[in-house]
């Protein structure tokens, strides 16, 4: 090499930002119950989890759209009606990989896996924050 340090070596994995041990809910779960969780933790998304199996995962953007269909109360929609399939990765995976799947697939977070499942979850928030912190250490 001619003294450049090897990108692979400074890119950090996604562990490194994640949200770790995130709120979860079951398929059968409500939406009422997923707003609850959101509202009181300032959550945007949930992992959806069926017996230690991650199933799904859940948005605002979902109940937003629950909510606006006439005479539908998200006490009576199940999250299994509503979730969308998760983008996995692993708390392995370099966060620029990461960042360029999110882009790729259009999407707001990934769930990020470990050796006993869900490990965390990386959002768009999260990655503002990763970005913010690799600028701070790039400019110190």
């Amino acid at each position: 090499m001619n003294g450049a340090a090897n990108p692979s070596m400074l890119m950090p994995s996604v562990d490194r930002y994640m949200t770790r041990e995130p709120y979860s809910v079951s398929s059968d779960e409500t939406l009422a119950r997923v707003r609850h969780l959101m509202l009181v933790h300032g959550i945007r998304h949930l992992p959806v989890i069926d017996r230690g199996k991650l199933v799904g995962v859940v948005s605002d953007r979902d109940l937003v759209t629950v909510e606006s269909i006439p005479g539908i109360s998200l006490e009576h929609v199940e999250v299994a009606r509503v979730m969308a399939k998760p983008l996995q990765v692993w708390g392995e995976t370099p966060l620029d990989e990461v960042g360029e799947l999110m882009t790729k697939r259009k999407m707001d977070c990934v769930v990020v896996q470990g050796g006993q499942g869900v490990q965390g979850i990386f959002t768009t928030s999260d990655a503002i924050n990763a970005l913010t912190d690799l600028l701070r250490r790039a400019t110190a």
